[in-house]
């Protein structure tokens, strides 16, 4: 078996190695460093979870082991899609180097400015970056990448769906034909095929699995969920996802649930709080800080449940996952692979369960074909479970997403709202009837008609103008009649 020893790392960067606790490589690790120390360019397929982090950064330490960095001018690049993913990569770069003296500047948004131009304005060896705010930088004349000697593009197909790549090779034109790169993704859509050849020279290629695989230590299942009416589908399939994870008892951990959508993020977060479930969202629109506060949370055990859209999806290095949740199957049938790549990380076992409704049948049909296999259907826990009542269900639904029920008397409100509109298409309500209207010329006469000819007692109230004028009567009268 190849051992780290076998690579020729830098000794230092073996020291930093061994004392992470590692002792073998990956395969794609055992692929990729002895090319890339070799200066070669290297493009490495591998599923998420086998190490690619590690496959780069590795062997970019020990080639900037030498040498010195100039203002402005990074002497290496790493290209990442999300700050998450960004600022993991710095703390892989903070791990390996700590026996090296190898500066680094990480460039996120949400981030000030005026620090990131202190980092660059003093030189780094490492840049690492997203490519927004990598642009933002240059357009700025705060950066030159006429210095770049190695350049890094991690998880390329992600890129691709974020609508990444025409600033991908913009940044490749900044930087020298004679760099090296390095190129990795999970899988290989034609639009990245042409970019690693119009990029890459002669690049060394390293796939592992076949593309688009899912790891054989995740137990995978689907449960398939018909709403009892349309405007229940979001509370029941909350419901179903909190008897999903009671289901699985002791042997869940903590867990991933991921939505399409990110108010649907927030709504299942505060769902799960509700219930008493330790759960925090997380997605782009959250603040920075927020977003990095939580992830740590998570990491470290003090949260259990994160709710994520796919800005969490690829590339973070969460090794302890013991579960994820589909809340919905993905669009994109490659977002099943990285979201049930977040468990069963490196060699551990790891559970997927999806929940599919009805218009999410032909996106899990594409996921099966994908990862040509069929998945198992499971069992739904609240099949025989009874409806809980309308009114009951409203408020449950107004309590977990925080927006007032709708009631019928609302509805018919909202009714005599429209009908009074005018013809012209006024938005004023008509104005209200007079309820003391004169009474028409024949009521009298109707009445008359109605009680037998018999006026009624005008001493009895409350019965309303179509009483019968017998009923006025006393017993009395009426026997005598």
């Amino acid at each position: 078996m190849t051992k780290f020893s076998d690579l020729k790392l830098d000794p230092k960067v073996l020291k930093a190695i061994e004392e992470a606790g590692y002792e073998s490589p990956t395969p794609i690790q055992a692929g990729a460093i002895p090319p890339a120390l070799d200066g070669r360019d290297v493009l490495g397929i591998a599923q998420t979870g086998t190490g690619k982090t590690a496959s780069f950064t590795l062997p970019m330490i020990t080639l900037l082991s030498k040498g010195r960095a100039r203002a402005r001018m990074p002497r290496s690049l790493v290209l990442c899609p999300t700050r998450e993913l960004a600022a993991q990569v710095a703390e892989n770069f903070d791990t390996y180097t700590k026996h090296l003296k190898l500066t680094k500047a990480l460039l996120i948004g949400g981030v000030s400015f005026k620090e990131q131009d202190a980092l660059i304005d003093r030189g780094v060896d490492v840049l690492i970056a997203t490519p927004g705010r990598l642009l933002d930088h240059f357009e700025r004349g705060k950066l030159l990448l006429t210095g770049v000697q190695i350049m890094v593009v991690d998880e390329a197909d992600r890129m691709l769906d974020m609508g990444f790549i025409p600033d991908i090779e913009r940044i490749f034109s900044l930087t020298p034909f004679t760099r090296q790169t390095l190129f990795f993704s999970a899988t290989m859509a034609p639009e990245i095929e042409r970019i690693t050849n119009t990029f890459l020279s002669n690049p060394e290629r390293i796939e592992i699995a076949r593309q688009a695989t899912t790891s054989e230590t995740i137990t995978q299942g689907v449960v398939k969920f018909k709403a009892s009416r349309k405007d229940r589908e979001g509370s029941e399939k909350r419901n179903l996802l909190r008897a999903l994870i009671d289901g699985e008892g002791d042997k869940l951990k903590n867990a991933i649930i991921f939505c399409n959508r990110k108010s649907d993020v927030d709504i299942v977060a505060k769902s799960l709080k509700k219930y008493g479930y330790d759960a925090s969202p997380i997605h782009g629109d959250l603040d920075q800080s927020q977003r990095m506060k939580t992830l740590d949370q998570f990491r470290d055990g003090s949260l259990r449940f994160l709710i994520a859209s796919d800005v969490a999806a690829r590339g973070l290095d969460i090794p302890a996952v013991s579960h994820v949740f589909n809340f919905d199957v993905p669009g994109h049938a490659e977002d099943y692979v990285h979201r049930i790549g977040r468990t069963g990380r490196a060699g551990r076992e790891g559970t997927a369960i999806t929940i599919c409704a009805p218009r999410d049948e032909k996106a899990f049909d594409a996921v099966e074909a994908l990862v040509q296999k069929e998945i198992p259907q499971l069992e739904n826990p609240l099949k025989d479970a009874k409806p809980a009542p309308r009114k009951a269900k409203d408020e449950a639904e107004a309590e977990e997403t925080g927006k007032p029920r709708s009631t019928r008397k609302d509805s018919r409100q909202k009714e005599t709202a429209k009908t009074s509109r005018t013809d012209e298409g006024a938005t004023e309500r008509a104005p209200r009837q007079d309820s003391r209207k004169e009474p028409r010329r024949d009521e009298d006469s109707s009445r008359s008609r109605r009680g037998g000819g018999r006026k009624r007692d005008d001493n009895v109230v409350g019965m309303g103008d179509h009483m019968p004028s017998f009923i006025a009567l006393s017993f009395d009268e009426r026997r005598a009649s």
